[in-house]
């Protein structure tokens, strides 16, 4: 009996999810997972702090996202694959590395973070039951983007993968 009401109770919370467009929650289709984020609030938070990272971006001439060919040309079922590592690469060595004293951006930063670490979560466990499939071309574009990343020193390349953020956020909305 217990377990048909926590089924009835996921299936509510589905259903609610779906049929509050309003909210800002997006599906993401990556290959054979699906998650539910809150994109508008990523992209919100993001969007108050784009002008003061670019500002301090030294690298205008370098891409670090856009130089690894397209994120869009990626396929379907790697893009689970893709994208945790790439939550992976913010998570570990964007937020951490990233410096400044605007208080207003790290609080920004911070909640960004959380949120890349909630969806870091739900691809885990995508991955978990073998729905996050890692093919060759997901671990191709990843070496290409870390070897990018670490042509520059570690602020800068926080600040130039920081400042690309918006380049990853539209790729995860076409996902849907």
């Amino acid at each position: 009996m217990k377990a048909s009401g926590l089924a009835f109770g996921l299936l509510s919370v589905v259903f609610y999810l779906l049929w509050t467009p309003s909210s800002g929650l997006k599906i993401l289709h990556l290959g054979s997972c699906v998650i539910v984020t809150n994109l508008q609030e990523i992209q919100s938070e993001f969007s108050e702090i784009r002008d003061s990272v670019q500002a301090s971006d030294r690298n205008t001439d370098f891409r670090i996202l856009r130089s690894t060919g397209s994120l869009q040309d990626t396929e379907p079922s790697d893009r689970c694959c893709l994208l945790r590592h790439l939550l992976r690469l913010y998570l570990d060595r964007v937020f951490k590395n990233y410096q400044t004293s605007d208080h207003h951006t790290l609080r920004k930063i911070s909640s960004l973070a959380n949120s890349f670490l909630t969806i870091k979560k739900d691809l885990q466990l995508c991955h978990t039951y073998m729905a996050c499939h890692c093919g060759q071309e997901a671990a191709e574009t990843h070496r290409q983007i870390l070897s990018h990343f670490e042509q520059l020193e570690p602020q800068a390349a926080a600040v130039k993968v920081l400042g690309e953020l918006d380049i990853l956020l539209r790729w995860m909305e076409e996902t849907q």
